[in-house]
């Protein structure tokens, strides 16, 4: 048996890898998960004698076959649930992580099969992350954090690496979604923030925010 709490450690240790290589470290975990590395730690070795995580103090931890199954099955659902939530019921793309949070726990994998098939079959949800096909596939789509481009590429928004509701109604007054077109103007040196153009809009964004906005270039 599986508990919420453990699904979700699972969560995050598949979420952190899809987005580092190797082993995901106990303070990335604590950062996701928003706990210390000391309960981090405690979840983990519960996790390792069910068999769902490969883990050695100070030297990371990765998900078991088992473990990447569970995993994969509730990342699956969250992102289902949040296109349903945006494409079916209006919700704005902030405000459906934490609704989603709630749904990804539904253990009827009918339920989640015919939402799947209702929705066409989706490859990604409305931050632009790749949703886990049945047999746990994940599509890629060779996309480069922002602040990583060189002056003068053009591209175009393909989704986020944050789905917090202030990040994402901030992206909003910017007038930044997944397709938006992109040019990257200027690398300011002193602070590392970053001028770019959308349309016919010059703005001027942090690093912060343009880390987390995955581009694909032209």
């Amino acid at each position: 048996m599986i508990t919420l709490a453990e699904e979700n450690y699972l969560k995050a240790i598949l979420s952190i890898s899809l987005n580092s290589d190797g082993k995901v470290s106990t303070n990335a975990i604590a950062g996701e998960i928003g706990t210390s590395a000391a309960s981090v730690s405690d979840m983990l070795k519960k996790l390792q004698d069910k068999k769902l995580v490969k883990y050695k103090k100070y030297k990371g931890v990765s998900l078991t076959k088992k473990g990447n199954s569970f995993a994969t099955s509730v990342i699956r659902k969250h992102r289902l649930w949040e296109t349903f939530l945006v494409n079916n019921l209006n919700f704005d793309w902030g405000e459906v992580h934490d609704v989603a949070e709630q749904l990804e726990h539904i253990k009827s994998e009918e339920l989640v099969d015919r939402l799947d098939a209702f929705l066409d079959y989706p490859k990604f949800d409305p931050h632009g992350e790749p949703i886990p096909t049945k047999d746990g596939e994940i599509s890629t789509t060779n996309t480069i954090p922002l602040n990583k481009l060189s002056e003068g590429t053009n591209g175009k928004v393909m989704g986020v690496t944050l789905d917090e509701k202030p990040f994402l109604d901030y992206l909003t007054k910017l007038n930044i979604s997944i397709g938006t077109e992109i040019k990257l103007l200027e690398k300011i040196s002193f602070d590392q923030s970053i001028s770019i153009k959308t349309g016919n809009t010059k703005q001027h964004i942090s690093n912060d925010v343009a880390k987390h906005l995955l581009i694909k270039t032209n």
